[in-house]
């Protein structure tokens, strides 16, 4: 099936694929910030985002970290202390997340330094109205599939306000971009399942609900994995990360239920604390035979953002053959868009 391009082809109706491969371009994206952001007092940064819209603060907090506080909200309210030392970022691809439009409300009373990132929709009319910083990202996808815009937009702003070393960055992504471009090419649709790890692993999965783990420089990766089955695939799915995994759910995987239908995913990475991998090691041994043997993934590359970023963009390959596996079309998403209007139907 999935060494059937004509079947790929057919199902893939929007070319999930295609944009899967060119996920590392988005690193390379040149923004500009209009009206210009200028500030020399942030304390604290506060990002708003859901789902997908989220995960560029997220991954930032793994790479490449910044020394103030950062909270990130995915809710319809701000922390309490959000005030005109706080930079808040709100961030929306369509920019019509009900969330995000409450949370600016709220950062506009508070006297917040605002930002915005979005491809258009109120967010983008509210910042040009009364002219809150904007970058602007390209439109026409589906949120999930613009994570990396997002995430180098982020990083952009943070630039500019001081909090990460300008060019530095700009360095580091663009090496990651050569870097991902390569990879991307073991996992592409023309090369065969024997030698194809993302079908592969796909092929493992099918039939079964599954578990991303990670530990905390790949949480973001384990949710973003989290979002692409349940997306893409249609699949359901969860994460978790470790070391919390061995206060609470380390002992759940020995009662219910007997029969586990689950497949178990151990993202791992070598800049990990030891403890962390060590965690993943005796789990998996004092597990044996009263959970599923976990799939390990273990990242590639010879630097954090590098393993990061690698590990994100095979979670996307992998679910998108999951989907095709599940004779799903990876890119609509009927259903949640019928919540939405529904949601906001008065």
């Amino acid at each position: 099936m999935l060494d059937d391009l004509k079947f790929i082809h057919e199902k893939d109706k929007s070319d999930a694929l295609g944009l899967a491969a060119k996920e590392c371009q988005q690193l390379l994206a040149e923004y500009k910030i209009e009206p210009e952001l200028k500030s020399d007092h942030v304390y604290n940064v506060v990002f708003a985002g859901m789902g997908g819209s989220a995960l560029a603060a997220l991954l930032s907090r793994t790479w490449p970290t910044i020394n103030k506080p950062f909270e990130v909200v995915r809710g319809y309210k701000l922390p309490s202390y959000v005030d005109s030392d706080t930079l808040f970022i709100a961030s929306s691809y369509s920019g019509n997340t009900e969330e995000e439009l409450e949370c600016l409300a709220q950062a506009e009373i508070a006297g917040a330094q605002i930002v915005v990132i979005s491809s258009g929709g109120q967010l983008v009319d509210i910042a040009k109205t009364k002219g809150h910083p904007l970058v602007l990202i390209p439109s026409h996808m589906q949120p999930r599939y613009a994570v990396l815009y997002s995430f180098s937009a982020l990083i952009r702003i943070l630039e500019t306000v001081g909090l990460v070393e300008e060019g530095t960055a700009d360095k580091e992504l663009t090496e990651v971009a050569k870097f991902l471009e390569e990879s991307v090419k073991t996992w592409a649709p023309d090369v065969p399942s024997k030698d194809n790890p993302a079908k592969a692993l796909a092929k493992e999965l099918a039939g079964k609900s599954i578990v991303v783990y990670g530990g905390p420089l790949m949480s973001p990766a384990a949710y973003k994995w989290k979002i692409s089955f349940n997306e893409n695939a249609k699949n359901l799915a969860w994460c978790g990360t470790l070391p919390e995994f061995n206060h609470n759910e380390f002992i759940g995987w020995t009662g219910q239920p007997h029969d586990k239908p689950y497949s178990v995913i151990d993202l791992r990475s070598s800049f990990e604390h030891p403890q962390v991998l060590k965690r993943f090691e005796v789990s998996a041994r004092l597990l044996s035979g009263r959970r599923p043997v976990p799939h390990v993934v273990n990242a590639q590359g010879d630097t954090l953002l590098e393993q990061l970023l690698w590990t994100v963009v095979f979670g996307d390959f992998v679910s998108i053959y999951l989907a095709l596996i599940n004779n799903v079309d990876p890119t609509a998403v009927d259903l949640l868009e019928r919540f939405k209007k529904e949601i906001n139907a008065s």
